[in-house]
């Protein structure tokens, strides 16, 4: 797919400019109703219905170098947590803009890349006061309770981000239309008294006390080892991976007590469907199946350690997916045991071998007669050429074939999984002979038959020997009638499945083929967002809480820094220059602003897309309207933590349900979401240095001066 181009500006930041127009694509990703796109391939004119960040960049034309670069921290973000890739892409977006405004402004480089990564450390030690713990949710877990009894009710997706019932307040919305086209840009409320104590912790103020008796020249080291951190981004990672994710997050201990204790008293999760509707994000389909996989799997732990002495796990290693395009939704199902599709044609064998327990071999590569393991493939690019004798084609592959028959009728083998390619040859010949052969069999798949059945997993099928056949695995249809299972391309489905085996398949439909790829990458967005959440215990407050809270916070600080100019920055560097002490002062609210316009842009991304608001002004409104309330109270996360309390104000739950207990809380995980933010800074500022260093031509060694630092060499 070829991206609508957007036009440059040469005169301003060509990378950021760049990674803007690219993040534009996929706005309308973000939040519970997205609006999917269509993909067509220009060459075989095939289309693909698309409604995620990865698979819409894996389209797209990325060929210049700040398009690779987002790719790969897209694709880091999709491989590791499944899911935070549209919050990336448009805070991506988002605060480009912001970078790019700030050197349209004047600001330095080092002075932006500092104070940016200031901005959000101090936006992720403030959202510890809206995690919510995770407590013993499968202590008493219910099952006449689940997740579809849910589906009727009306809820709200994003309890934070309603629209106003109140009468007063939209007459007020309407007198702040004169003043609200200017609050895209000035999000500091002048004049106001700053209540908030809490800016960078507990110790805030005492550190405030100590640096009134400082000057500039001390002016904190903080500053100046983010800032040497932050230039560790130049390596140029190729996939902007984290191998310490606990460290980043951590917090000072005393401000995570100040805040957890008073979340501790009001929000706690011990209910899994109450966690599993939190995190559905308005897909329920998706998230009753993944509720039904693991209902499944603590049914089967339960048998397996018979009392439960073992606490209980979400394994989502042992969940798999078959698609299955053409068939009707409400065939999708969640199914113990392994599901996977064959030839129509194998029928007949199939229901020859339903009728009994059979033996099995599991071979770990390919089941041709020209695979070798790792290290002994011969090179593709040479031929041997013999002129003495003429060999048939397909003599060789017809030996091995043979042999590799006579093996599974010496050792009464029915059923032989491989993980890799399986000869069409020998899969004609063994289903001729009543065997059925299976290939490109996941790795885990073929580890849960080999504990199950007792086999042991073979390179080459001539190392086969009686230790190595498991027994006991069953073979059936997916469903009563063989051919209400087979899909749009004259596949069947079968289950194979063995005693003590915790395997579970989800089982996708669609009548639309253009449809699966979607489906099957929401259901995994669903299952991972448990997972994580399970794996962590503890979420936060979503539907725009956390973001609100770091809007709301970093305006608090960019004001402070302006009310207090050379004195609040007194403590942040030592042993350097004047100019660089004032630079701070001067330019740290403005880049504070930037920031929190990239905030504030996602906010109303986010309203525009809950199909509540009909305009980005009706959303900026709103969100200003909550800022000015959150500034009045004093403490944001307060404010916000007693909105939450009291829903029944009519502010935030308006026209969803005027019962309270039906509305369920939203939830977000804790680190995919924070890497996600640390990514798509860690991306934007990556592109703001690298193409500044490409056009001086200077490295960091070759500046001898610290003066010089933060200007623009040409």
């Amino acid at each position: 797919m070829v991206m609508a181009c957007r036009v440059i500006n040469k005169r301003r930041h060509v990378g950021l400019q760049q990674l803007s127009s690219f993040a534009e694509t996929g706005r309308t990703f973000l939040g519970p109703v997205k609006s999917s796109k269509f993909v067509i391939d220009e060459e075989c004119h095939e289309s693909v219905l698309i409604s995620s960040t990865g698979r819409l960049l894996e389209s797209l034309d990325l060929t210049s170098a700040v398009g690779q670069l987002l790719n790969e921290a897209v694709q880091a973000q999709n491989n590791t947590y499944r899911t935070g890739t549209s919050t990336l892409l448009c805070l991506v977006g988002a605060w480009s803009s912001a970078a790019e405004e700030c050197l349209h402004l004047g600001v330095p480089i080092s002075l932006i890349v500092s104070v940016m990564s200031e901005g959000l450390n101090s936006c992720i030690e403030e959202i510890v006061s809206l995690q919510v713990p995770i407590q013993n949710v499968f202590d008493c877990i219910d099952n006449t309770k689940t997740f579809s009894g849910l589906e009727t009710l009306n809820v709200s997706l994003y309890p934070f981000l309603q629209i106003p019932s109140d009468t007063g307040l939209m007459q007020k919305k309407h007198d702040l239309k004169d003043v609200a086209s200017q609050s895209l840009v000035i999000y500091s409320l002048p004049g106001r008294p700053v209540k908030s104590p809490k800016l960078f912790g507990p110790q805030a103020k005492v550190e405030a006390d100590k640096n009134t008796s400082q000057t500039p020249q001390t002016l904190g080291n903080s500053l100046l080892a983010d800032t040497h951190c932050r230039r560790s981004v130049l390596t140029h990672s190729r996939h902007f991976s984290r191998a310490d994710n606990n460290q980043r997050i951590s917090k000072p201990d005393g401000f995570l007590e100040q805040h957890s204790a008073a979340t501790l008293k009001t929000y706690r999760c011990n209910d899994l469907l109450e966690l599993e509707v939190g995190l559905s994000h308005g897909d329920d389909s998706s998230m009753k199946l993944v509720d039904e996989a693991v209902r499944l799997q603590y049914q089967n732990a339960g048998v397996q350690q018979g009392g439960r002495a073992v606490p209980f796990l979400f394994d989502i290693s042992g969940i798999f997916t078959c698609c299955l395009p053409g068939l009707p939704e409400t065939l999708s199902c969640v199914c113990p045991g392994y599901v996977t599709v064959v030839s129509i044609s194998r029928t007949a064998l199939i229901e020859e071998l339903q009728k009994q327990p059979i033996r099995v071999v599991l071979v770990e590569g390919d089941l041709t007669e020209n695979y070798r393991h790792l290290g002994f493939n011969k090179p593709a690019n040479i031929k041997t050429v013999s002129e003495s004798m003429k060999v048939e084609p397909d003599s060789s592959e017809e030996l091995w074939t043979n042999h590799v028959l006579q093996v599974l009728i010496k050792f009464n083998v029915n059923l032989v999984l491989s993980q890799g390619n399986v000869s069409e040859c020998l899969i004609e010949k063994c289903t001729h002979s009543k065997r059925l052969v299976v290939g490109s069999v996941n790795g885990s798949v073929m580890q849960a038959f080999a504990e199950a059945s007792g086999a042991v997993q073979v390179a080459y099928i001539t190392q086969v020997n009686e230790n190595c056949v498991g027994s006991g695995v069953c073979v059936t249809f997916w469903r009563s009638i063989p051919f209400d299972a087979v899909d749009g391309t004259s596949r069947m489905a079968i289950l194979l499945k063995t005693e003590g085996m915790n395997l579970v398949t989800v089982v996708l439909t669609s009548p639309v083929t253009a449809q699966m790829q979607t489906k099957e990458d929401r259901f995994w967005a669903c299952a991972y967002r448990l997972h994580y959440a399970l794996k962590e215990q503890k979420v936060l407050l979503g539907g725009g809480a956390v973001e609100f809270l770091c809007l709301s916070h970093l305006q608090i600080l960019a004001e402070q820094s302006l009310h207090k100019g050379n004195q609040d920055s007194s403590g942040w560097f030592h042993n350097t220059s004047s100019w660089l002490a004032s630079s701070l002062a001067l330019y740290r609210p403005t880049v504070l602003k930037c920031l929190a316009e990239g905030w504030h842009r996602y906010l109303s991304t986010l309203l525009c897309n809950t199909a509540s608001y009909s305009s980005e002004f009706e959303a900026n409104t709103f969100i200003q309207h909550h800022l000015q309330n959150a500034a009045d109270s004093g403490s944001p996360s307060s404010y916000i933590l007693n909105e939450y309390s009291k829903q029944k104000s009519g502010i935030f739950n308006s026209g969803i349900s005027n019962k309270l207990e039906q509305i369920p809380s939203v939830y977000d995980i804790v680190t995919p979401k924070i890497e996600a933010w640390r990514r798509a800074l860690d991306l934007v500022l990556l592109v703001l240095q690298t193409d500044s260093e490409i056009i001086t031509g200077l490295g960091r060694t070759q500046i001898k001066s610290q003066d010089s630092e933060g200007f623009l060499f040409l």
